[in-house]
């Protein structure tokens, strides 16, 4: 049971230790460099493997240290390769993105705090605009895809450096990029059943430097944030601990931890409520503990019993702990008789005393778990134990025996309350 309380408390401390910091969440993306179209080209139109001529500037916003969005735009040019035939086609895009913080998600902090990387995905609009060639001065509006990677190095708090490799496909473009072809239906396969647009094929790529800037009055950014504050320290842990086994500390032994026990001084061996308050079951006023008669009611000056005890009496208490209500209870794996429940063997020796016509067997059990060997063993054990404890409060050997009864099969052992009730040592009178 502590073990469980301890669990239940210091789960709760560390989620109370987790509180959200605040972060900088948004940020402002500027970066160019290259680019390169792949297809569709006119035939002898060829661009250059990195050609100079894309910018990108964008907005970000991180839900949090993992995902985000983004609104970005991007434009430049392609250009012919020197020797080849000349082309010179404008471009511009506007693009909506998710963004995953993969230097979160990864843990990159586990070898580098300055190290980030970004994958971004989404789609938007865009037109692709040839100034040379036969469409010169057309302008194709396209929808567009794109993907991309984007590796980061922290500079500052509030400056990274980024370089960025996307890939966009167009689709629904009606044109080469070298302005000289339209992209038809007799110039494609399945030409009957074709639209006239070179659909999601037309693809290109960049590859750009540049830097984010990161917006806001909170010390760190989402890109950077690592919720250390989740993890207790070890001080943190020893300190909660600590505290936890303060509260667990079971000052007068009767098996109910202080925090929770409503009677923190109970006399040693005193029969207890789950609250740890000393039971008087029979209500007249004298403690189980020290009641000779804790099922009848009696005056003090007689230890709690009736003036006269009758054969009633006997038979009553006789049927009493047959059936079970008197028990002796252990913790799994164990013949030490819980602290709570020895004013049991207590009450059968004072039974004993009163009624020496009678004698008593005490009756060890075990639970499912475990060999049955063993746990034949184990409950001749506890039921020896019990049979000591009723031995030295002063009965004669002769009248009580012991025996273990093995496993207890009339409980659902896939219950731990079940399985608590089986471990047990009960009486039975003869």
């Amino acid at each position: 049971m502590k073990k469980l309380i301890l669990s239940t408390l210091l789960a709760g401390c560390l989620a109370f230790a987790a509180n959200a910091q605040e972060i900088n969440k948004w940020s402002i993306e500027v970066t160019t460099g290259f680019n390169k179209p792949m297809a569709p080209f006119s035939a002898g139109f060829i661009s250059p493997t990195l050609n100079l001529g894309h910018a990108d500037l964008g907005v970000r916003y991180m839900f949090n240290e993992k995902f985000g969005a983004k609104l970005d735009y991007g434009f430049g040019s392609f250009q012919e390769l020197d020797g080849t035939k000349a082309f010179d086609t404008k471009y511009y895009r506007l693009n909506l993105q998710g963004v995953a913080n993969v230097g979160r998600i990864m843990n990159f902090e586990s070898f580098s705090n300055k190290l980030g990387m970004l994958f971004h995905m989404g789609g938007g609009i865009g037109v692709v605009n040839p100034e040379l060639n036969f469409y010169n001065d057309f302008n194709d509006k396209v929808y567009t895809m794109i993907f991309g990677l984007t590796p980061q190095i922290k500079l500052s708090e509030k400056v990274a450096l980024v370089g960025d490799i996307s890939t966009i496909l167009n689709g629904r473009q009606t044109i080469t990029f070298d302005g000289s072809t339209a992209i038809l239906p007799s110039t494609m396969a399945n030409a009957a059943t074709n639209n006239g647009f070179y659909g999601p094929n037309a693809n290109w790529w960049t590859g750009t430097i540049g830097v984010n800037i990161y917006l806001g009055k909170a010390e760190q950014h989402a890109d950077w944030y690592i919720a250390e504050n989740k993890y207790a320290t070890k001080e943190e842990l020893a300190t909660q601990i600590n505290g936890i086994k303060d509260m667990l500390k079971d000052s007068d032994g009767d098996g109910v931890p202080d925090y929770l026990d409503k009677e923190p001084n109970t006399p040693a061996g005193a029969r207890v409520s789950p609250t740890g308050s000393t039971l008087d079951s029979d209500g007249d006023g004298t403690p189980d503990h020290l009641d000779k008669c804790p099922f009848q009611p009696g005056a003090a000056a007689s230890n709690g019993c009736p003036t006269e005890v009758t054969r009633d009496e006997v038979d009553y208490l006789r049927k009493a702990i047959n059936d079970g209500y008197v028990n002796v209870y252990y913790a799994f794996d164990s013949s030490k008789p819980l602290a709570y429940s020895i004013s049991s063997a207590q009450y059968i020796a004072n039974f004993l005393k009163r009624n020496p016509g009678v004698s008593v067997e005490v009756k060890g059990y075990a639970d499912e778990l475990g060999a049955e060997d063993y746990n034949i063993k184990l409950s001749e054990s506890r039921a020896k134990a019990v049979y000591d404890l009723i031995i030295a409060s002063g009965v004669d050997a002769s009248r009580v025996s012991y025996k273990g009864y093995g496993e207890d099969t009339s409980v659902d052992k896939s219950s731990a309350d079940a399985r608590q009730m089986a471990r047990r040592a009960s009486f039975e009178v003869k």
